[in-house]
C-alpha cells in the first residue's frame, strides 16, 4: 500500500526539482543532496530517490552510485555535438508533426511567437521558446524521437539561457522573424521551408555559444 503514496511524492518532488532546474535555481554541475530534499518535502528517502532516477531519464541530472546527482553539465565540445544532433533530428521530428498541426495549435504557435516578440525578459522567452518548440513536435507519431529530443532540450536548457543573454538586437530580431518563419511555413503547409528555417535556428545558437567559450569555464566545478 505503500508504493502509489511514495510514487506520488517522488512526481511531486520530481515536478518542483524539475521546474527548479530548468528556470536555472540549480546550475550545472551543482550538487543534489537527497537529505536537504527529504527534510524540504517531509518525505523519506525512497521518494527522493524515485524522483532523482525520473529526472536523470529525462537528462537532467546525473547519478553516480554511491556518491550522489549534480546537476548535468556539458563542456562546449559536449554542447557542439547536441547542437549538431538537434540541427539534425528536429526538422525530422517537425516534419513528422507538421501534418497533424490543427488551427488551434498553429493559432498557439502565432501567439507565442508575438509574445516572445513583445517581451524583453529572458525567463519568458525561454519559457514560451520552450513551449513553441516543444508545442510543434507534441504531436509527432515516433516511437523514440520525441524523447530523445526532450533529453536534448533539458540537457541543454542552461546554455540557452546563457546564449540568450548573449543577444544584441540584430540577433533578437533574427530570432524573432525565424520564429515567424516557421509558424508561416506551418501554416502554409510548407515543411520544407519550415524544416530548413528551423536547421538554421539551431545552428544560429550554437554558433554563437561557440563564439562565447568563457560560458562553459563559468559552468566549471
Amino acid at each position: 500500500m505503500t508504493r502509489p503514496a511514495h510514487g506520488a511524492t517522488g512526481a511531486v518532488i520530481a515536478h518542483r526539482l524539475r521546474e527548479d532546474i530548468l528556470s536555472g535555481t540549480y546550475a550545472p554541475g551543482e550538487r543534489i543532496r537527497q537529505n536537504e530534499l527529504a527534510e524540504l518535502f517531509d518525505a523519506s528517502r525512497l521518494p527522493v530517490r524515485d524522483a532523482l532516477r525520473m529526472l536523470e531519464s529525462e537528462g537532467l541530472i546525473n547519478l553516480v552510485a554511491n556518491t550522489g546527482a549534480w546537476v548535468s553539465q556539458l563542456s562546449l565540445a559536449e554542447c557542439e555535438e547536441i547542437y549538431q544532433i538537434r540541427e539534425r533530428v528536429e526538422p525530422l521530428l517537425l516534419r513528422y508533426a507538421a501534418p497533424h498541426l490543427d488551427d488551434e495549435m498553429l493559432d498557439r504557435l502565432q501567439e507565442l511567437a508575438l509574445q516572445m516578440e513583445g517581451s524583453s525578459d529572458v525567463e519568458d522567452f525561454l519559457r514560451r521558446d520552450r513551449e513553441f518548440h516543444l508545442l510543434s513536435y507534441s504531436v509527432a507519431e515516433t516511437g523514440m524521437l520525441g524523447d530523445l529530443v526532450h533529453r536534448l532540450w533539458n540537457t541543454t536548457q542552461h546554455y540557452r539561457r546563457a546564449f540568450a543573454l548573449q543577444l544584441d538586437r540584430h540577433s533578437w530580431r533574427v530570432v524573432h522573424d525565424e520564429h515567424h518563419m516557421i509558424t508561416t511555413a506551418l501554416c502554409e503547409d510548407d515543411i520544407d521551408g519550415a524544416e530548413r528555417v528551423l536547421e538554421g535556428h539551431i545552428r544560429g545558437t550554437r554558433r554563437e555559444l561557440e563564439r562565447h567559450p568563457e560560458i562553459f569555464q563559468t559552468f566549471q566545478t
